[in-house]
């Protein structure tokens, strides 16, 4: 119980989103006790709200800098002795447990993390989803569903809102009437629905699973955190792995991976796949679906497959399904502008995500943004893609996995390339959108991979994409648009 954390000395392992969430958490709970907080980063190289924090919290100890785990507790004989110095060490997702090496190897109960601690004091209801892609829109889209039938719904975690101090609101707040699933009143918050987005990084490890779990698909992505792909894959099944016959798993029987793990479990198995999407053409009719892609049909019927256990009308599935437009840097529409279609999909890290952004798009002439930091993926299936399908125009973006794209293309004895274009920022890249992307053409940014190259994150290389858009359109420069180049 989070009760007991009181007479642990507790060290927070990464000072991130989730490290900070979790420190403003143990600060409410405990206003007295002395904390530790370990990462990478000097003083210097955090922002300034975080740098206030360090400077006002007098009970705070610090370890920071390139050698954090040895100035923790210093490794002797490999093993590093911050476990002796500490009760319990709250790991940050983003810390992979490679770059750990002997730390907290000594006593394993005494890592643990943000994810476990919910799970473990949570009184209500989970919904976990995870998946390489997806997560974030199947998990915004049952919140939704559910939120519009009336039950007392959160939503959380890897989509960017940390859940500890949510976790200590909910224990606080009172008592709602039961749902459909089991629930019975009588405790503080255990009539509450959480739906959890859970990556791989928040699963590895998880000694729990949610009493809902919802496994999307496996594609091979985080081969820079992993050791191999074998091993994000068992961190994954981590959802499912401590499920009972009481619960339930809405699995993609399409995705042989996501079946030989559902296989396994002991949950009562719900698949879903588009040979059955007539299903949820009974609800809601294509026309009225503002999400592009068979890959977010699946998602869609993750959801509506979730709504079902509650036994949500189907008038109000379809009015939640109808009424979301999707998130942000998820093949995002960013208007229509001299005739061209401009789509976002920063989210799209991994090479099977732009494989499938380029199937939906097939047919129009094709202006894609590709291009990244490698986070080891391979790209030979993206590039036999880009030539089977209808991209006019390629458009490098920076030092990185572009110049793999474009030397697997090269090296193909296809006569019909793409036109190659190389560019140092996103408006070079928008503005030969622009100039070279025929009418009725798409500009489609799906880079395919990481954006820790010239950009702070995704978002940032989302928004950077849509402003750039924004700023052409407004000129009048008809040079910019060459009707059929």
């Amino acid at each position: 119980m989070i009760k007991k954390l009181q007479s642990k000395k507790i060290v927070i392992l990464g000072f991130g989103k989730e490290g900070i969430d979790t420190y403003l958490a143990l600060r409410k709970l405990f206003p007295g006790k002395v904390l530790a907080i370990a990462d990478k980063k000097t003083i210097g190289e955090f922002d300034k709200k975080t740098q206030s924090i360090f400077k006002k919290d007098k009970k705070l100890k610090l370890y920071l800098g390139n050698n954090y785990l040895a100035k923790v507790g210093p490794i002797r004989n490999g093993v590093s002795n911050g476990v002796k110095d500490y009760d319990l060490i709250i790991k940050t997702p983003g810390i992979s447990p490679r770059a750990l090496g002997g730390f907290g190897t000594k006593s394993p109960s005494a890592l643990t993390s943000q994810t476990e601690i919910f799970f473990d004091n949570f009184p209500g209801l989970i919904i976990g989803i995870t998946g390489t892609k997806g997560k974030g829109t199947t998990s915004s889209l049952i919140y939704e569903i559910l939120k519009k039938a009336g039950l007392p719904v959160y939503l959380g975690g890897n989509i960017g809102s940390p859940v500890f101090q949510q976790l200590l609101a909910l224990r606080l707040a009172p008592t709602f009437a039961p749902t459909n699933v089991g629930a019975s009143a009588g405790k503080q918050g255990e009539n509450f629905i959480f739906i959890y987005e859970l990556s791989s990084h928040q699963l590895q490890g998880l000694k729990k699973s949610p009493h809902i779990a919802v496994f999307l698909n496996i594609m091979p992505d985080h081969l820079d955190y992993y050791c191999n792909f074998q091993e994000y894959q068992k961190a994954k099944a981590n959802i499912t792995l401590h499920q009972t016959k009481n619960d339930f798993l809405i699995y993609n029987s399409s995705d042989q991976k996501v079946k030989a793990i559902a296989l396994k479990s002991k949950a009562q198995k719900i698949p879903f796949n588009l040979n059955k999407k007539i299903s949820l053409l009974k609800i809601i009719k294509p026309k009225d679906i503002s999400l592009k892609g068979d890959f977010n049909l699946l998602n869609i019927m993750a959801a509506v497959e979730t709504a079902k256990i509650f036994q949500i009308k189907p008038s109000i599935i379809k009015q939640a399904v109808k009424e979301f437009k999707g998130l942000l840097h998820r093949l995002e529409f960013a208007g229509k502008h001299r005739g061209i279609e401009f789509y976002n999909n920063s989210m799209a890290t991994i090479p099977e995500t732009t494989i499938l952004d380029l199937k939906t798009f097939n047919g129009k002439a094709i202006s894609l943004i590709v291009g990244g930091s490698d986070k080891g993926s391979d790209y030979t299936n993206l590039a036999k893609e880009i030539l089977k399908t209808s991209v006019k125009n390629l458009v490098v973006l920076g030092q990185g996995t572009g110049e793999k794209i474009l030397d697997l293309i090269q090296k193909t004895k296809v006569a019909r390339l793409p036109r190659e274009f190389r560019v140092k920022s996103m408006r070079e890249a928008v503005k030969v959108c622009y100039e070279k992307t025929p009418k009725n053409g798409v500009c489609l940014l799906s880079p395919g991979s990481a954006s820790f190259n010239i950009f702070k994150d995704y978002q940032d290389r989302g928004d950077q994409f849509k402003k750039a858009v924004r700023s052409f359109a407004s000129l009048r420069m008809t040079k910019l648009y060459v009707k059929n180049s």
